[in-house]
């Protein structure tokens, strides 16, 4: 039996960020606990003090299979690379057909530099795009396949 996890993402902005994510991977925001109308209901009831409700952001895959996404306010910036990223299979991954994937991870850089994020780098594979190297708006590097 697999152990279920969670990742999670340090920043400064966890509720920008949590958005941005959101929109990149088609999450939504995680409901509260179960017996909790909301998250401020149990932010309540486990005496976490009010200040520091906007501390966190809670996303969800809406179909329940991929894991969930945490953002935890913290107070030092990112200051290198990522030795752990993401790579978001906009484009089907790479057993997808070249011409059909390499257009859907364009059109995803648009949409995603439009929500903020900023392209790093395009890499090549066989004399021809492979996959593009992009940052979120806290300068968190990931990939589009």
């Amino acid at each position: 039996m697999a152990t279920r996890w969670t990742v999670t993402i340090d920043c400064a902005r966890p509720a920008e960020l949590a958005g941005f994510w959101a929109l990149a991977l088609g999450y939504v925001q995680r409901p509260a606990p179960a017996g909790f109308g909301s998250w401020e209901e149990w932010f309540a009831h486990h005496d976490v003090p009010e200040e520091e409700w906007d501390e966190g952001a809670y996303l969800s895959d809406p179909e329940g299979v991929g894991p969930n996404i945490s953002f935890l306010r913290v107070p030092e910036p990112k200051v290198a690379k990522n030795r752990l990223h993401l790579d978001v299979q906009v484009g089907g991954g790479r057993e997808m057909p070249w011409e059909q994937r390499w257009p859907r991870v364009l059109a995803a850089v648009d949409r995603l530099t439009a929500a903020g994020a900023s392209v790093v780098g395009e890499e090549m594979l066989d004399g021809r795009p492979d996959h593009m190297v992009m940052a979120d708006p806290e300068g968190n590097e990931f990939c589009l396949v």
